[in-house]
């Protein structure tokens, strides 16, 4: 079996958008699977407790901070988004959607450049379609698809399978069964991999 590196991730956390920027590059220099596993970040933290940085003044402002440090290290750059937090239900059931097929990278990569680079509101349906049909998808057949009950479900299953696995926030990662949570873990993540055969 090939190595692997699971990525249970939603949209709306920029930690998250940190790791989505510096895990394709890290899995291939392992010859490692990424599989994506989109969850939903607000379930999460209401089956666990949980609850974001932002929300104690201090911390939130921190950790911003701290996020503009791991920006300028991985040579990427990392916007505040006014809206934040942005409920992120439709975008994710559309990452899961589109898993799987040759429009998900394209849409991620939309997703991630409009929420934190561009700092979209991307809590508006006629924001997100123009994002999408920028990036060469089809957003109202895409909303079809955010309606299917199979997608709703499949999303469902891998947050309550997230919860279930130990995970209370976003991004984690797992490789061979070992749990590693934000964006600040890749070392130990490739430090893992290196270390599979």
């Amino acid at each position: 079996m090939s190595k692997q590196i699971e990525f249970f991730f939603d949209v709306g956390s920029p930690a998250t958008y940190l790791a989505w920027t510096q895990l394709p590059a890290l899995a291939a220099r392992h010859d490692a699977d990424l599989v994506y596993r989109p969850m939903l970040l607000g379930g999460v933290f209401q089956a666990t407790g949980n609850q974001s940085p932002a929300t104690i003044a201090a911390k939130g402002a921190y950790t911003r901070d701290d996020f503009q440090r791991f920006a300028r290290r991985y040579g990427v750059t990392l916007n505040h988004n006014p809206y934040f937090p942005i409920n992120t239900l439709q975008l994710m059931r559309g990452a899961e959607a589109l898993r799987g097929t040759h429009q998900f990278e394209p849409y991620l990569n939309a997703i991630f450049t409009a929420m934190w680079i561009d700092e979209q509101d991307m809590n508006q349906p006629e924001v997100v379609g123009r994002v999408l049909a920028a990036a060469g998808l089809d957003p109202a057949a895409l909303m079809e698809q955010l309606g299917d009950p199979e997608v709703k479900q499949r999303l469902k299953e891998t947050t309550e399978e997230a919860v279930r696995r130990g995970v209370f926030g976003a991004p984690t990662m797992f490789v061979d069964g070992e749990m590693f949570f934000g964006q600040d873990r890749l070392q130990f993540v490739e430090e893992k991999l290196a270390a599979c055969h």
